[in-house]
C-alpha cells in the first residue's frame, strides 16, 4: 500500500536525483531482517540509525540510574565483590554500545545495509545480557521481594529501551526478549508462577508496542524525508522558474513593500534589486503617475486587494516603466506565520504586453471594419439591440438606416479595387462627419453602410438624416487625380414599430433600401408593410420566370425604326414579352430586373437573339433587326459564339443584325465588354449605343469602339420639342458629334408631330416611337415590310 504522503519519486535532473524511498513497510523489513526490492532500503536504514544516535546520551543516563537502583538491591544479598563486578560489566557494555553507535555516524551520507542493523542488534543483545545477570545468576541469593524489585527495574529498562530504540526495532525487540525471558526464568526458579505469567504478558505487550512504535517512527522518518525531497523539488522548480525568460517571483511585507527581490523581478522593473528593496509595490508599478496620484484603475484594484489581504489570480495591471506602458499579469496569496500573523504576500508575475496587444487587436477586428475603421456588422447589431431594449423599456423609438452606394461598382470595376477601397474610406469619413453624434455609423460590407439612431427618433428626423446623407455622399470625390461621383440610396425602418427584433428591423430596412434603388437611387424610402408583399411577389415571379422558357411563355414584338425624312421602315427593334400561366401578361419593366438579379437574362437573351434572327431572315434584305443585350450577356464568354450560331442557324447576313447596348454595360467590366463588342463588329454586325447621355460618361467609349448608331433618349426628345435650351443643346451636340464620326442617330420615343419636326430640324437620321408604330406581332411586322408600304401613323396612348 502506498503511503499517502510519500512522494513516489524525486523529480529532478539525473545528477541531483536521490534514491526512491520504499512504498511499503513489511514487518520483516521494518525489523531489519530483509531488504525488499521495492525502494532503496539502504537510504531508509541510514534514516533509522540517524535517529538512534540522537538518543545515545539519554539512554546512558537512564541506564546509569537503573544501575544505581540495581546496586541498592544487590549489595545486601550478593556482597560488594559480585555487585561491583556486575556494575563494571554494565559500564563496559553501555560504553561498548555507545561506541558502536558512534562508529556508524554520520549515516545520512551513506547507505546502510542489513549488516549494520544486525551489528547494532548484537551490541544491544550484549547489553541486554548484562542486565539479565542479576535475575539469572544472582537469583539464588536474592529474596522474593528482591526478585520483584529486580524485575521492576528490568521492566522499566524494557519500556524505556522500546522507546529509545524505536528507530531500530530489531535492537528494541532483542533487548526486550532477553530481559523478558530472564525475568520469566527468574520467577519460575523461585516458584513464582504468577510473576512468570505477569512477565510473559508484559514481554508480549512490550514487543508489540516496540514494533508499532518503531513503525510509527519509521513512517515519520519517511514523511520527513518526503517533505525534504518535495522542498528540494520546489526549490529546483523555483530556481528554474526564476531563470526563465518571462515570469518572476515577487514578495511584499505587511506594509506592502517589496522584499527579497528576485533578479527577474528587478529586470522586469528595469532597476537594480538593491534600489527596489523596501519600496512600495504600487509605487514601483505606477511609475511617473505615483507623484501625481492619477493611477490607472488596475492599480487601484491591486491596492485594494492587497489592503483586503485577499488572494487574486491573473490580475491585469498596467505598469509604467521608463515612461512606457506595459501590461503585467499578477497572481498572489497572503502569507501567515505559525501563529497566524499576517506577514505579507507572495506571488508570481509576467509581462503580457504583447499578448494583450494581440488580444486587443483580435477584439478590434471582431468589432470594427478593417478597411474603414467603422463599427462592423457585429457592433451595429449589438448597438441596435441595445437601442431596441431601451425603446421597449422607455416606450420610445429607434431607427435603422441601410445605405447602399449608387454607381460604386462602376468605379470599382473600371478603375480597380485600390481606387474602390480608397473611395470607401472617403465615404466612411464623410458619412461619419455627416451623422456625427446623431447616431452610430458602421459598415455592413461591400458598399453597404448603416446608421443606428437611438434617441429622439421620429419620421421627420429620419428623413432629415437620410437626405443629409444622400446630399453629402453625392458630392464629388477626388481619388488619385480621379474626380468621382457616386450617390446613395437609403432605406429606413423604425423600431419597434417596423420590427420587434433586430433581425426583423434590419431586414425591413433592407427592403426599403431596395425600393429606393428600384426607384432610381439617390433617394430615401421608409419601410412600408407593402414591401413584404412586393418582395414576395418578386420571389414568386422569379420562380415562375425560371420555367418560362421551358413553357414557351416568351414572345417577341417588333417596333419599327423609320427614315427621318422619308418615313420608310429601315429596321425593327425586337422586344421581349412574357405571358405567364400564373401571372398573365408581365411587363418587361417587372420581369427583366428579376431576370438580371436571378442570372436568367443570359438564357432569355439567347432565345431572343435566335428568335429575332429567324424572323428577320424572312424580311426583305434592306430591313435590319436590332436586339437589346444586357451586361450579363456581354460578360458571358460564349456570347460571341452565340451570335455566330444564331446567324448561321437563321441564315441572316451579319450586316443586318444590330446589337443594342446601354452605357451601363461598361460599368461592371468595361474591358471585357469592349472586347466582346469588338468581336461582334468584326463579324460585320452593327452596335448601337442606347440611352446616350442619361447619366454616365460615354465619350471615352466612343473613342474605343466604332458604334453604328447612337440613340438619343426620349427625355431629350421631349425637352427639345418644348424648346428646352439644355435639351436642344444636347441633341445638337450629339448629332454633330455622330455626324463627324460617321455614326447614325436615332431619336427614341417620338410620339407627336412637334417631336418629329424638332428631330428632323436637329438632324436626327432615324426616328423610333409611337408616332410611327407601336411594337407589333411578327406577322404584322412581316406584312408591313413585305408590302414595302409606309406605316400608318398610330396615335400615341
Amino acid at each position: 500500500m502506498t503511503h499517502p504522503l510519500r512522494p513516489p519519486a524525486f523529480a529532478g535532473p539525473p545528477d541531483q536525483a536521490k534514491p526512491l524511498l520504499p512504498s511499503r513497510l513489511p514487518w520483516l523489513a521494518v525489523l531489519g531482517l530483509v531488504d525488499p526490492a521495492d525502494g532503496d532500503w539502504g537510504r531508509l536504514r541510514s534514516l533509522q540509525l540517524s535517529g538512534l544516535t540522537r538518543r545515545t546520551v539519554s539512554r546512558i543516563l537512564a541506564q546509569a540510574l537503573c544501575a544505581v537502583l540495581m546496586m541498592r538491591v544487590l549489595l545486601p544479598s550478593t556482597g560488594l565483590a559480585l555487585s561491583t563486578g556486575w556494575l563494571v560489566m554494565i559500564i563496559m557494555a553501555v560504553i561498548g554500545t555507545a561506541m558502536l553507535d558512534r562508529q556508524m555516524c554520520p549515516v545520512d551520507q551513506r547507505r546502510v545495509g542489513l549488516r549494520e542493523i544486525r551489528i547494532q542488534a548484537l551490541g544491544t543483545a550484549g547489553l541486554a545480557a548484562a542486565w539479565a545477570l542479576p535475575m539469572l545468576v544472582f537469583g539464588p541469593w536474592l529474596r522474593p521481594t528482591d526478585i520483584t524489585l529486580v524485575w521492576a527495574i528490568m521492566a522499566t529498562l524494557m519500556a524505556g529501551m522500546a522507546f529509545a530504540l524505536a528507530a531500530v526495532p530489531l535492537g528494541a525487540e532483542v533487548f526486550a526478549i532477553v530481559l523478558g525471558l530472564s525475568g520469566i526464568a527468574g520467577f519460575l526458579a523461585h516458584g513464582e508462577m504468577t510473576g512468570a505469567a505477569v512477565a510473559s504478558c508484559f514481554l508480549v505487550f512490550i514487543m508489540v508496542g516496540a514494533f508499532e512504535t518503531a513503525r510509527t517512527a519509521l513512517d515519520a522518518r519517511l514523511l520527513q524525508a518526503g517533505l525534504v525531497d518535495k522542498d528540494e523539488v520546489v526549490s529546483l522548480l523555483l530556481r528554474e522558474f526564476e531563470e526563465g525568460e518571462a515570469d518572476w517571483l515577487w514578495q511584499v511585507d505587511p506594509a506592502r513593500r517589496v522584499r527579497n527581490v528576485s533578479p527577474r523581478f528587478a529586470f522586469a522593473l528595469g532597476e537594480d534589486a538593491d534600489e527596489i528593496e523596501g519600496k512600495p509595490l504600487v509605487q514601483l508599478i505606477a511609475g511617473d503617475s505615483w507623484s501625481t496620484g492619477a493611477f490607472h484603475s488596475s492599480l487601484h484594484d491591486l491596492a485594494e486587494r492587497l489592503k483586503r489581504r485577499e488572494s487574486f489570480s491573473d490580475l491585469m495591471v498596467r505598469a509604467t516603466l521608463a515612461g512606457q506602458n506595459r501590461w503585467w499579469e499578477l497572481s498572489a496569496s497572503p502569507r501567515f506565520d505559525e501563529n497566524g500573523v499576517f506577514v505579507g504576500f507572495r506571488g508570481v508575475g509576467s509581462d503580457v504586453t504583447e499578448r494583450r496587444a494581440s488580444e486587443d487587436q483580435i477584439a478590434y477586428l471582431a468589432r470594427f471594419d478593417t478597411l474603414t475603421g467603422l463599427p462592423n456588422r457585429m457592433q451595429l447589431t449589438e448597438s441596435l439591440d441595445a437601442a431596441m431594449r431601451r425603446a421597449d423599456q422607455f416606450r420610445s423609438r429607434c431607427a435603422f438606416l441601410m445605405i447602399d452606394l449608387d454607381r460604386f461598382k462602376a468605379v470599382n470595376d473600371t478603375l480597380g479595387h485600390m481606387i474602390g477601397d480608397r473611395l470607401l474610406e472617403l465615404v466612411a469619413e464623410r458619412l461619419g462627419a455627416l451623422v456625427g453624434e446623431t447616431g452610430l455609423v458602421g459598415r455592413l460590407g461591400g458598399d453597404e453602410f448603416a446608421v443606428v439612431l437611438s434617441e429622439k427618433v421620429d419620421s421627420g428626423k429620419i428623413d432629415a438624416v437620410a437626405q443629409h446623407i444622400i446630399g453629402g455622399l453625392s458630392a464629388a470625390y477626388m481619388v488619385d487625380h480621379h474626380v468621382l461621383y457616386i450617390g446613395a440610396s437609403v432605406g429606413s425602418a423604425i423600431g419597434p414599430r417596423d420590427g420587434a427584433t433586430v433581425e426583423t428591423l434590419m431586414r425591413n430596412a433592407d427592403l426599403a433600401m431596395y425600393r429606393a434603388k428600384n426607384e432610381g437611387g439617390g433617394r430615401h424610402a421608409p419601410y412600408e408593410p407593402s414591401l413584404h408583399t412586393d418582395a414576395e411577389q418578386r420571389r414568386v415571379l422569379e420562380v415562375a420566370l425560371r420555367t418560362a422558357l421551358d413553357r414557351n411563355e416568351f414572345s417577341l414584338v417588333y417596333q419599327p425604326v423609320v427614315d427621318a425624312q422619308t418615313s420608310r421602315v429601315l429596321s425593327f427593334e425586337a422586344l421581349a414579352r412574357w405571358t405567364s400561366a400564373e401571372h398573365g401578361t408581365v411587363s418587361p419593366a417587372r420581369f427583366i430586373p428579376v431576370a438580371e438579379d436571378a442570372r436568367l437574362i443570359v438564357p432569355i437573351g439567347e432565345w431572343v437573339l435566335r428568335t429575332a434572327c429567324l424572323e428577320a431572315a424572312r424580311w426583305p434584305e434592306a430591313i435590319k433587326i436590332a436586339v437589346n443585350v444586357s451586361g450579363e450577356q456581354l460578360l458571358d464568354a460564349r456570347f460571341s459564339q452565340t451570335v455566330v450560331s444564331a446567324l448561321a442557324a437563321s441564315g441572316l447576313p451579319p450586316h443586318r443584325l444590330e446589337i443594342e447596348v446601354t452605357e451601363t454595360v461598361f460599368l461592371r467590366d468595361g474591358t471585357a465588354a469592349l472586347e466582346t463588342l469588338r468581336r461582334i463588329i468584326a463579324l460585320g454586325c452593327g452596335v448601337a449605343l442606347d440611352d446616350f447621355g442619361t447619366g454616365y460618361s460615354s465619350l471615352g467609349y466612343l473613342r474605343k469602339i466604332r458604334f453604328s448608331t447612337i440613340k438619343v433618349d426620349r427625355t431629350f426628345v421631349q425637352g427639345a420639342a418644348r424648346n428646352n435650351a439644355e435639351s436642344l443643346a444636347i441633341v445638337r451636340a450629339v448629332v454633330a458629334m455622330a455626324d463627324s464620326l460617321e455614326i447614325s442617330t436615332t431619336a427614341e420615343g417620338v410620339e407627336t408631330e412637334d417631336e418629329l419636326t424638332s428631330m428632323r430640324e436637329l438632324g436626327c437620321r432615324k426616328i423610333q416611337g409611337y408616332y410611327f408604330g407601336r411594337p407589333m406581332a411578327p406577322a404584322d411586322a412581316f406584312a408591313l415590310v413585305a408590302l414595302k408600304a409606309k406605316p400608318v401613323k398610330i396615335a400615341a396612348g
